[in-house]
C-alpha cells in the first residue's frame, strides 16, 4: 500500500521470508546502513540463529558465551548493555548460538510474543534510534512472532531460486495472514536481490521479475528499482530496452563487503547497487511505496 504521508517518523521493520538463503542478512545490513546514512542512529537486531548478520559485521565473538538474548527477552535485562557498534551511528544487537533455547523459554513466558517490543523496540525507538531493523529467523516460532509484533512492518527479500514462490506463499499465509488476525502488519516491499541473468530469455531472473510485476496481489509492493511495465517487457523482448536492469544485481563488492565485515556503503561507496538500498530506505522512511513516475 502506498504511503499516504511522506513525513519521516521513527519506524521499525522486519526483514523476513520463510526460506533460507534468500538474502535476508544482506538486505537487513545494507538497508540499516542506508537508513543510518540518511537519518542518524539506527539499530540492527539479529534474531536469526544462523548469525550471518552478526558474523558479517565482525562480531562473531558475541555469538557464543553469555546468552544476552536470554537475558534481554526472557529476564528483562537492559538491551543497551549488549549492543555493539558497527560504523558511524549504526549499532548491532547480535545473535546468539543458543537462540533455540530462548525460543523454548519464550513458549512458557508471559506475553511471550511481546518481549522484543517491550524490552527493546519500545524503550529504544525514537529516544535512542530513529530506525530499528530486525533480521528474522527463516522459520515460524516465538522469535519470529516477536519480530513481527515489535516492528509491524515487513520487507520480503526474494532470490531467483526455484523456491521463491513457495517462500512468498508460506510467508504470506503463515506469517502475514496469521499475524493480521492479532495486530496490524504492513508489507512494505518485495525485494528481488542477487539477480544476474538476462531478461530477454527464459531465465529464473525473468520468471521472478515478471511474476511479481504482473500479479495484482504482488505488484503494489515492488519498488521502482525492480519494476517493469508491460511496454518495457515488450522492449526487452524486442531487444529495445535501454533502461537499468531491474532488481538488486549481483556484484562482487556485495560479497566482498561481507568478507570485509562491513556494510556495502563502507566497503564500496561507488557501487551502483547502493541506489536500490537507498530507495528501500526511503520506503521504510515513508512507511510504504510512493511511485516516482
Amino acid at each position: 500500500m502506498a504511503a499516504e504521508s511522506q513525513t519521516k517518523e521513527p519506524r521499525a521493520a522486519s526483514v523476513n521470508i520463510l526460506k533460507g538463503g534468500f538474502g535476508k542478512s544482506t538486505t537487513a545490513i545494507n538497508l540499516a546502513k542506508e537508513l543510518e546514512a540518511r537519518n542518524g542512529p539506527v539499530l540492527l537486531v539479529d534474531m536469526d540463529d544462523n548469525g550471518h548478520t552478526t558474523f558479517n559485521l565482525g562480531h562473531k565473538d558475541k555469538y557464543t558465551g553469555e546468552n544476552h538474548m536470554q537475558n534481554i527477552l526472557v529476564d528483562g535485562d537492559d538491551p543497551t548493555d549488549y549492543i555493539v557498534p558497527v560504523s558511524g551511528q549504526l549499532d548491532l544487537l547480535p545473535s546468539h548460538d543458543l537462540l533455540e533455547e530462548v525460543e523454548d523459554n519464550l513458549k512458557s513466558a508471559m506475553a511471550s510474543s511481546q518481549r522484543l517490543y517491550r524490552n527493546v523496540v519500545d524503550p529504544l525507538l525514537g529516544d535512542h534510534y530513529e530506525y530499528i531493523i530486525v533480521d528474522t529467523p527463516a522459520n515460524r516460532g516465538k522469535l519470529n512472532d516477536n519480530a513481527l509484533y515489535a516492528t509491524k512492518n515487513l520487507i520480503i527479500p526474494l532470490r531467483p531460486e526455484s523456491g521463491w514462490e513457495s517462500g512468498i506463499t508460506q510467508t504470506t499465509e503463515r506469517v502475514i495472514q496469521e499475524a493480521r488476525e492479532y495486530f496490524e502488519l504492513d508489507l512494505l516491499a518485495l525485494v528481488p536481490t542477487d539477480l544476474e541473468d538476462r531478461l530477454d530469455q527464459q531465465t529464473r531472473d525473468r520468471d521472478l521479475l515478471y511474476a511479481i510485476n504482473s500479479r495484482d496481489e504482488l505488484a503494489p509492493y515492488v519498488p521502482d528499482f525492480a519494476r517493469l511495465t508491460e511496454s518495457e517487457w515488450d522492449a526487452v523482448d524486442n531487444k529495445d530496452y535501454d533502461g537499468e536492469l531491474p532488481g538488486i544485481r549481483h556484484r562482487a563488492s556485495i560479497d566482498m563487503a561481507h568478507r570485509a565485515q562491513q556494510p556495502l556503503r563502507d566497503y564500496d561507496s561507488d557501487c551502483d547497487q547502493l541506489r536500490c538500498y537507498e530507495e528501500l530506505a526511503e520506503i521504510v522512511e515513508q512507511g510504504g511505496i510512493t511511485r516516482h513516475e
